[in-house]
């Protein structure tokens, strides 16, 4: 019976009972939604996406295959509620099952705004929506930008207000401002529009970024993180204009202006010209006011200026009378001056003495000094002639030889007494000079050591010698 019984149970290889487990797996869900929140997303360079769903009452794993990433409907993000839609399929060399990805879905608002609510503290914490970031628009632009739908309302009601308050050149990028790619889109028109001119093509003095109204889901493309830091990087100043005055949008804190509406962008890219106009003749009128003030005011101080001053013909007549009767003096004074100066000069003349008399005079006072100085040459060399006879007698030949003997005796006494004193004399009687190697004289043998090099002196030559001990050894 036990063999009989063992013959009913059936019989798989791992294979085969793979193979069934994936064969009912798959038959039996087909084609499913998964509502979940995505945890350990995980990119491989291959283009394929691993995930996992959790709620509270389980996980499971799920693939994102690398062809079905562009179909995908949003970019999945860890902590994000989604739906997924998908099939179950297993994996039977793990022995596991998973759920192959092919359409995501934000899983209701409350997922979306979650998301929006995350996106928005990072960006803020990066000072992407700091208010010293924003720029002034433009008093009156010359060419205004606008990216938008080409065929809704949105751009019907720019243009329309542009036209009616100033009308100005509209240079449209038009772009999707929903669905799956309209984000990239947006993005890539704002960094377009940063980057002109172009050939043929002007830079916009302001740019308008607008759609209209919808829902959270339809108004995602203006919250993705791409537009927002497209937005950012955008050196023109920009509007933002999406949705409806309720509705806002991540674009709307990085822009440098958010209008409620498409038309409030507008009239905010655009002054209203009846109330430029306005605003000019009021300005005209307070200028024109204020030059005839400024006009009437400086004609009083001209007016009293010319008050004070004096009578310029009284003055200009009285110079003109200063002025010859200075002249008639001058006439005067100078035939005047030119007889005082004659007559001082016949007083100098009077009181200088003739030259001839002067000449004379210094004649006979230098004969005078050269007589007296003959006179003193002749008493001079008469004394010392006088001098020379008396010395000349005691210069004879006898006295001179006396003193040269009595010279002679003395020197040789000197040089008896120098030879005596000399130590070739006492290294001759058998002493001798030690010196050392640098030619300095030893007196004591405690300063020598053993060793030392010695140069000895005697009588008829010198030699080298080196110490041992206290006696000093002779070379043979």
């Amino acid at each position: 019976m036990d063999d009989v019984a063992k013959t009913n149970v059936p019989e798989y290889s791992v294979g085969e009972l793979s193979g069934a487990i994936k064969r009912t797996l798959e038959g039996a869900f087909g084609r499913i939604r998964v509502r979940g929140e995505i945890t350990e997303l995980k990119q491989y360079a291959s283009g394929h996406t691993y995930l996992s769903l959790k709620d509270e009452g389980g996980k499971i794993r799920a693939v994102i295959w690398k062809f079905a990433a562009p179909r995908l409907g949003l970019k999945p993000e860890n902590g994000v509620e989604v739906i997924a839609t998908g099939k179950i399929s297993a994996y039977g060399d793990r022995s596991e099952y998973q759920l192959v990805i092919d359409r995501l879905e934000y899983a209701g608002a409350g997922a979306l705004l979650a998301r929006i609510e995350m996106l928005k503290q990072r960006l803020a914490a990066e000072g992407v929506f700091d208010a010293d970031r924003k720029r002034e628009l433009p008093r009156l632009p010359a060419v205004v930008g606008v990216i938008t739908s080409a065929g809704g309302a949105v751009l019907h009601d720019i243009m329309t207000t542009i036209a009616r308050r100033f009308p100005r050149p509209i240079l449209l990028w038009p772009v999707p401002v929903q669905g799956e790619g309209a984000a990239e889109k947006i993005a890539a028109a704002i960094a377009g529009m940063d980057r002109l001119p172009a050939p043929g093509i002007p830079r916009p003095d302001v740019l308008i970024v607008a759609r209209g109204g919808g829902s959270l889901e339809d108004l995602m493309a203006f919250n993705e993180e791409i537009v927002v830091r497209a937005a950012a990087a955008c050196r023109l100043p920009l509007i933002s204009a999406v949705g409806h005055e309720t509705d806002t949008t991540l674009i709307d804190f990085v822009s440098d202006r958010r209008a409620p509406t498409p038309t409030a962008a507008a009239e905010m890219a655009v002054p209203a010209r009846i109330e430029l106009m306005a605003d000019l003749a009021q300005k005209a009128a307070r200028l024109i006011g204020a030059l005839d003030r400024a006009t009437q005011g400086g004609r009083g101080r001209l007016q009293a200026a010319g008050a004070r001053l004096p009578d310029l013909p009284g003055m200009l007549g009285n110079a003109r009378m200063r002025l010859d009767d200075r002249g008639q003096r001058l006439g005067l004074a100078l035939p005047n001056l030119l007889s005082a100066r004659a007559n001082a000069l016949v007083r100098a003349e009077r009181h200088i003495p003739d030259p001839h008399a002067l000449i004379a005079a210094r004649r006979g006072a230098l004969q005078v000094s050269g007589v007296r100085l003959l006179a003193a040459l002749q008493r001079g060399v008469q004394r010392h002639r006088d001098a020379a006879a008396s010395v000349l007698p005691r210069l004879s030949v006898a006295g001179i030889e006396a003193r040269l003997r009595a010279q002679a005796s003395r020197l040789e006494v000197l040089s008896a007494r120098l030879e005596g004193a000399s130590y070739e004399r006492v290294l001759a009687r058998g002493f001798a000079l030690v010196r050392d190697a640098g030619g300095q004289p030893i007196t004591r043998a405690a300063a020598l050591k053993p060793g030392a090099r010695l140069r000895l002196r005697f009588a008829d030559g010198e030699v080298g010698a080196v110490t041992e001990g206290r006696q000093a050894k002779l070379p043979l």
